[in-house]
């Protein structure tokens, strides 16, 4: 059975990555997975590790090429936040830091508002407040 869980992304510059993700308040695992070519991004409370690899070290995992995310979205990746508020921070804070977002912090469906915004490297990262009790049943 799996013990553990961790998703891996290519990233051009290791060390502007670490900066971005550090500008907006991630923390990355002090003991294992850093080193020149690496990070080890912790995300959320259970700390669910998302390693970030120079290109070259990525490919040597896969035996592929990196996809190009200026043509298309390989992943998006969620995480939740505590407000409305928090949301519109993180996404002014991926822009000052760098990042891109192609549309303002919006509601949907009534019950959840957030927004997409790209990091450095054109991944997809989804910051979403649910207020649950106005989730449809």
């Amino acid at each position: 059975m799996v013990k553990e869980f961790w998703l891996s992304l290519p990233v051009k510059d290791i060390k502007k990555s670490r900066a971005f993700f550090d500008a907006l308040g991630f923390k990355f695992n002090a003991k294992n997975g850093n080193t020149d070519t690496s990070a080890a991004l912790l995300v959320g409370e259970k700390n669910t590790v998302v390693m970030l690899f120079e290109e070259p070290a990525f490919k040597g995992f896969t035996n592929t090429e990196v996809a190009d995310t200026k043509q298309g979205t390989e992943v998006l990746l969620s995480f939740d936040a505590q407000s409305k508020e928090e949301v519109d921070a993180m996404a002014q804070k991926a822009v000052d830091a760098g990042g891109k977002t192609d549309h303002k912090p919006y509601e949907m469906q009534g019950w959840m508002y957030g927004c997409v915004f790209t990091d450095l490297d054109g991944h997809k990262w989804n910051v979403l407040y649910m207020d649950y009790s106005k989730m449809p049943k």
